[in-house]
């Protein structure tokens, strides 16, 4: 069964992907990666402070992010810039997620929201899986995804 991750991403990248421009995503690889058909539910962080949607992993690249880089960016709809490379170039190894079936929730949740919904809440700082019974998966991304417009 494909697993579930919570991502914190900068509001720039984050509204690039749920508008088609960007089809990769960047991070450092600490170690933990991801896999291809994941999904990854976005906290768009900075000053947006919500989770506004999710998308599939379709494909994970991972290597050295020089090598990696000049991987990703030969692809013309890569939708990287000079922008991206800064996050992955001080890392020994990167990964790269190509972003599938990119999905805007109807209405985002705010970081204030979440902590009235599970007092204490913090986003990860990169990323973090949610697994059955996570209150995050549980009380608030199963609702977001039911959520219909005019409700």
């Amino acid at each position: 069964m494909a697993k579930m991750y919570l991502m914190s991403i900068k509001p720039k990248f984050a509204y690039q992907i749920f508008s088609g421009s960007k089809k990769y995503e960047l991070r450092r690889w600490r170690g933990i990666g991801i896999e291809e058909g994941s999904t990854i539910v976005v906290y768009a962080s900075g000053r947006v402070q919500a989770i506004i949607g999710e998308f599939k992993v379709a494909r994970v690249l991972m290597g050295e992010p020089r090598r990696l880089w000049r991987e990703i960016t030969k692809e013309h709809d890569a939708g990287v810039d000079e922008d991206d490379w800064p996050y992955i170039s001080g890392s020994k190894r990167a990964m790269a997620l190509r972003v599938a079936e990119p999905r805007l929730y109807t209405r985002p949740v705010s970081l204030h929201e979440m902590r009235r919904i599970i007092p204490g809440w913090n986003p990860p700082l990169s990323f973090k899986e949610l697994r059955q019974g996570d209150p995050t998966l549980e009380l608030v991304i199963k609702t977001a995804r039911t959520w219909r417009q005019g409700r």
